[in-house]
C-alpha cells in the first residue's frame, strides 16, 4: 500500500455540481485506499450530497468555500476578486502543501488561470501545456497542448513533447513513447511557421523519440503517443474527435434500433459492441493535467459527470507514486 495522497476537488464546478462531482468523489476513495479527497465548495450544499452516501469518512473532508467562479467570468480577474471561491481555496491547498492534486470541472480559465498564478510554473517551464487523454486504436495517446496556449512558441512546443514523454512514460508506462508534430502534411516542407521552425529542434532533441510531422486523420489509428501541437489546433483537433464520436454513437445505436431484425443483431452483439465502445470513451482516462506546475492540476470536462470525475481522482495517485513533476524536471533538464 502506497502513502496517502490529497486530492482537493472543486465540488462546485461544471454543469453537474454538486451531485455528480460529489458522486465521483465517493466512489473514488471507495476504490483506492491511497486516496483522501478534500471537497471544497458550500459547505451545506456539499454536505447534503455527502449524506447519501456511505464512505469512509476519514479519506473525505469538506473545505468550505462561500463562492463560486462562473463559466463567463473573466478568469485572472475572478481569481484575483473571489480568493474564497471553490477553485481558489483548492488551489491554494495544493499551493500549502496540504493537497497534492487539484481536480475541477469549473471554468478552464480560471483553473488554468489560477494553476499559475497560485500552485505556480515548475523553474524553467515557459508555458504549461492542457494534455487530455485521447483513445485511439492502439491504447491512448497524448494531445499537448489542447487549450492553455495559442499562441506558442517553438522552445514552447519543444518542451511540450518533453514534458508529454515523460507522463507518457512515467503515468501511462509507455517505454520511449512515439513523438509526432501535429501538422497539414508529414512532408518537411508543409505547414505553418511555427511548425517548419519547431521541426528541426525536435529532430535534434537526444531525449525524446521523436517520429515526424503527423496529420489529424492517423490520430485515431495511434500514429503517435504524443501529439505536439498549439492550443489552437489541439483544441480544434480534440473538438473535432469529440464530435464524430458522439456523431457516431448516435447513428450505431439508431441503426440498430430501426428493425426486429437489427434489434435481435444488436442483443446478439450487445456486449462485445459495449467492450469496444467503452475503449474510446474519454471519460474513461479522467482529465487533463496541466503539465509543468509545482503541483498537480487536472482540468476535466464542464459536462463531467461522476465516472470521470472519479477516474480524475485515480489519475492523481499514479502522477505522485512515479513522481511525474520530479521525471519533467529530468527531461527539461532543470
Amino acid at each position: 500500500m502506497g502513502s496517502m495522497v490529497n486530492v482537493a476537488v472543486d465540488a462546485m464546478g461544471g454543469d453537474n455540481a454538486p451531485e455528480e462531482i460529489v458522486k465521483g468523489a465517493v466512489d473514488a476513495v471507495k476504490t483506492n485506499d491511497n486516496v483522501k479527497v478534500c471537497l471544497v465548495g458550500k459547505q451545506d450544499a456539499v454536505k447534503a450530497e455527502l449524506d447519501k452516501y456511505e464512505y469512509p469518512s476519514d479519506r473525505m473532508e469538506i473545505v468550505n468555500a462561500a463562492e463560486v467562479i462562473d463559466m463567463g467570468e473573466p478568469p485572472v480577474m475572478a481569481i484575483r476578486k473571489k480568493r474564497d471561491s471553490s477553485i481558489v481555496v483548492a488551489l491554494n491547498l495544493v499551493k500549502d502543501g496540504k493537497c497534492d492534486a487539484f481536480v475541477s470541472a469549473g471554468s478552464t480559465g480560471a483553473v488554468l488561470a489560477g494553476g499559475q498564478l497560485l500552485v505556480g510554473r515548475i523553474k524553467g517551464v515557459e508555458r504549461p501545456p492542457l494534455a487530455p487523454l485521447i483513445p485511439t486504436a492502439k491504447g491512448v495517446s497524448l494531445l499537448v497542448d489542447c487549450g492553455a496556449n495559442v499562441d506558442a512558441r517553438p522552445t514552447q512546443l519543444v518542451q511540450f513533447a518533453k514534458m508529454g514523454s515523460a507522463y507518457m512514460e512515467y503515468a501511462m508506462g509507455v517505454k520511449a513513447p512515439k513523438v509526432a508534430l501535429l501538422n497539414i502534411g508529414t512532408e518537411e516542407e508543409k505547414g505553418n511557421a511555427l511548425v517548419k521552425e519547431t521541426y528541426p529542434l525536435l529532430s535534434q532533441g537526444v531525449d525524446i523519440n521523436f517520429t515526424g510531422f503527423i496529420e489529424a486523420r492517423d490520430i485515431p489509428e495511434g500514429g503517435a503517443d504524443v501529439i505536439v501541437c498549439d492550443a489552437f489546433a489541439g483544441n480544434v483537433a480534440l473538438k473535432m474527435y469529440e464530435g464524430v464520436a458522439k456523431v457516431l454513437l448516435s447513428k450505431i445505436k439508431g441503426v440498430m434500433m430501426s428493425s426486429l431484425k437489427t434489434k435481435i443483431g444488436a442483443l446478439l452483439i450487445k456486449d462485445s459492441l459495449k467492450g469496444t465502445l467503452k475503449e474510446f470513451d474519454a471519460t474513461q482516462y479522467g482529465g487533463a493535467p496541466l503539465l509543468g506546475l509545482k503541483g498537480l492540476v487536472v482540468k476535466t470536462h464542464g459536462s463531467a459527470k461522476a465516472t470521470e470525475v472519479k477516474n480524475a481522482v485515480i489519475q492523481c495517485i499514479t502522477f505522485k507514486e512515479q513522481d511525474v513533476n520530479g521525471k519533467i524536471k529530468q527531461y527539461l533538464d532543470l
